[in-house]
């Protein structure tokens, strides 16, 4: 892979973990995240748990599967019922962004640390 093409890929990603950063920086959404870890759930179950309104739920909904943070799928039953589910990817791609970061700074603290014993 070229330069050009490393280049666009770090970029993405960066777009990804800033769209996740955005989507989480809401309460109401971070709950969504907690319960949908213990598994998938319909539109109507997040809203009765997190107690919104299902015009609010969908509104935040929306928001988690653009960010890419859930998925939904429409069980073959009932094609009208959607079924939400964290998407590992994202916030993986979350979760390596802060190691890169923490190992930044811890870098940053101990060459500062060195410095001050001089």
């Amino acid at each position: 892979m070229g330069l050009k093409g490393k280049l666009a890929k770090a970029k993405s990603k960066i777009a990804s973990v800033d769209a996740v950063l955005a989507a989480l920086a809401d309460p109401h959404r971070r709950r969504v995240v907690e319960v949908l870890r213990s598994g998938p759930q319909n539109a109507g179950e997040l809203s009765k748990i997190v107690g919104l309104s299902a015009p609010a739920m969908s509104r935040h909904l929306r928001l988690l599967k653009e960010s890419g943070v859930v998925g939904e799928t429409h069980p073959a039953y009932d094609a009208r019922v959607r079924i939400y589910a964290l998407r590992p990817q994202p916030l993986g791609e979350l979760k390596a962004w802060l190691e890169t970061t923490e190992r930044l700074w811890a870098d940053q603290l101990a060459s500062f640390k060195k410095h001050l014993e001089r």
